[in-house]
């Protein structure tokens, strides 16, 4: 069943595993990829990948976290997401870009401006104050939202996905911690929703009907006063009232403790698909493809959460850091278990050597290499 197609808007994913957005390290400083970005998502689609989602794409230079992140704010950049988009589709891959605005999540460090959100409350694990946005600012991120959409269209991509989850802008707006204004953005679930519901709005005018729209959503911030799961089903219950397509589940922000969203020792079957409990809950109330990330390991695990109905489809993140060809090892062999230990070291080479990899098989595969000063 894992290996079966399912429809997300008008394409059609040959399987039921998608790639996780990923922050990878590989960008610019204007967000422009390197040439080591299509290489990474190439091998994906090789690898048996049915959908990649790139790693987060901000919208607009105040909404970027991370150096080396790819951005989608400025039409010079789309002949360079073309170059992206190319190598997946060159490989018979799908590919949709994630987009996002790190709101309070960022630093004026990153992006030489003061952080914004929807109020002047910082966002957990971060030490900084965000301006309040102005309805004026607000309209102008709606807007940027869709323009990095559009562009993301013309580029070539198969859909977008919006990053609704893990404490970023979206999110602060949705969770009441992060949101306390008293106008039409806030105080009630129904206006604190209302930012993503201009912003889907905004993009559904400038890509049209036909183009794969999709969010990624925080079923629980995994923090007191923030988004519960009943506080996502009703999120998710409006997104597929207003033609989303498709909705990926997450769980916690980065300041959640144990519950952050990548999380460690995920190293036995218990500990793995923690977001489980959560994607049932919107799978119960939806139509829509639902998508599950969160510590998936096991092919067992996933064949029996499928046929148990707790979602459509499955994400991976750093299991395909290590392994790009995992879908095809487990089409052959369903008894393997990813070799990801869950150490998050990965992440460190995106800082300082301008992209992830893992640096466990890195080492191993060094070791096993023979001395390059040997005659035998």
């Amino acid at each position: 069943m894992p290996f079966e197609p399912v429809e997300i808007g008008n394409i059609i994913v040959p399987n039921r595993f998608m790639r996780s957005a990923t922050w990878e390290g590989m960008c610019e400083e204007d967000g422009k990829p390197t040439p080591k970005l299509p290489v990474l998502y190439r091998k994906l689609a090789e690898g048996g990948t049915g959908l990649i989602v790139t790693g987060y794409t901000y919208i607009h230079p105040r909404g970027k976290q991370m150096i080396g992140t790819l951005g989608a704010w400025s039409d010079h950049l789309v002949p360079f997401l073309a170059q992206v988009a190319d190598a997946v589709h060159k490989v018979g891959g799908s590919i949709f870009s994630q987009l996002m605005h790190a709101g309070a999540q960022t630093s004026q460090r990153a992006t030489g401006d003061a952080p914004i959100g929807p109020s002047p409350v910082p966002s957990p694990f971060y030490s900084g104050i965000p301006e309040k946005m102005s309805a004026e600012q607000i309209k102008s991120t709606v807007l940027d939202f869709a323009g990095a959409a559009a562009r993301i269209k013309a580029a070539g991509f198969d859909g977008v996905q919006l990053h609704g989850a893990h404490g970023y802008l979206i999110n602060q707006f949705l969770s009441p911690m992060t949101n306390r204004r008293d106008d039409n953005y806030g105080g009630s679930a129904r206006n604190r929703f209302r930012f993503l519901e201009e912003v889907v709005s905004a993009i559904r005018s400038d890509v049209g009907d036909d183009f794969p729209l999709t969010v990624k959503l925080s079923g629980s911030d995994n923090l007191e006063g923030g988004i519960r799961i009943d506080d996502a089903v009703e999120s998710a219950v409006r997104l597929e009232e207003l033609g989303i397509d498709a909705i990926e589940v997450s769980a916690g922000t980065s300041g959640s403790g144990d519950g952050v969203p990548v999380r460690k020792r995920i190293n036995s079957l218990d500990r793995e698909g923690y977001n489980a409990v959560y994607s049932i809950r919107i799978k119960e109330k939806v139509n829509v493809p639902v998508i599950l990330v969160g510590g998936l390991r096991s092919f067992s695990l996933i064949e029996r959460l499928l046929e148990e109905g707790y979602a459509d489809m499955f994400a991976l993140s750093r299991p395909l850091i290590r392994e790009p060809d995992l879908v095809n090892i487990w089409r052959d062999n369903p008894s393997h278990r990813a070799t990801c230990i869950s150490c998050n070291l990965c992440f460190r080479p995106g800082m300082k050597e301008g992209g992830i990899y893992c640096v466990v098989e890195k080492k191993l595969a060094e070791r096993k290499e023979p001395d390059k000063g040997s005659q035998n």
